[in-house]
């Protein structure tokens, strides 16, 4: 198993990651996934994968990377993702996924890079993201999402944030402007108006 295209295994022959971006996956992704319990590494991305993202993908409690971007993936983000909570980057971004972000990905402490961006979510952004305290890069830009809760302000080691091309309205919580790390937030398209500091920022139309 060890000479396979893009699989990585141990000397036992368990998979331990499977690399096959941009190599024209065509398909559903399949439930049996679900069964590679040693993996640590999923990276399918810039393929053409069609099709819901398998709950199974929740029983993988070893993961530590997924990059499922650049597909043709629809259907809603599964809450079962949240039991992954050795995941350090979890990229769904330039797929086609609809409904609301579950609030089970609260559950992802270790996480340090979260991409949703260019896909059709709609709804509130869950508080329950706040508990992600390691997160570096959250990029949700070009999506339907609502307002931003308050608790997003106790991601203390956030960096950059994106947000533009959504349906955010009304005052930016002031909580944000604790995130004394966050070096980088694009909001194109519905610009930042600057009143007084964080504290009275809102979206604006262009």
């Amino acid at each position: 198993m060890n000479e396979w295209h893009g699989v990585g295994a141990d000397a036992a022959g368990r998979v331990e990651a499977l690399r096959l971006s941009a190599n024209n996956l065509k398909g559903e992704l399949p439930a049996a996934l679900g069964d590679l319990s040693d993996i640590e590494a999923l990276d399918l991305s810039e393929n053409e994968l069609t099709g819901a993202l398998p709950p199974e993908l929740g029983n993988l409690d070893n993961l530590r990377h997924i990059d499922l971007s650049y597909n043709a993936l629809d259907g809603g983000i599964p809450p079962e993702l949240g039991n992954l909570t050795n995941l350090r980057d979890l990229s769904l971004n330039d797929n086609a996924l609809t409904g609301a972000i579950p609030p089970e990905l609260g559950n992802l402490i270790n996480l340090r890079a979260l991409s949703l961006a260019y896909n059709r979510l709609s709804g509130a952004i869950p508080s329950e993201l706040g508990n992600l305290a390691n997160l570096r890069q959250f990029l949700l830009a070009y999506n339907r999402l609502g307002a931003l809760p308050a608790a997003l302000g106790n991601m203390s080691n956030l960096e950059s944030l994106y947000l533009s091309e959504n349906a955010l309205s009304g005052a930016i919580p002031p909580e944000l402007g604790g995130l004394s790390r966050l070096e980088y937030h694009w909001t194109r398209g519905q610009r930042f108006v600057r009143l007084d500091a964080v504290r009275a920022w809102r979206f604006a139309a262009p």
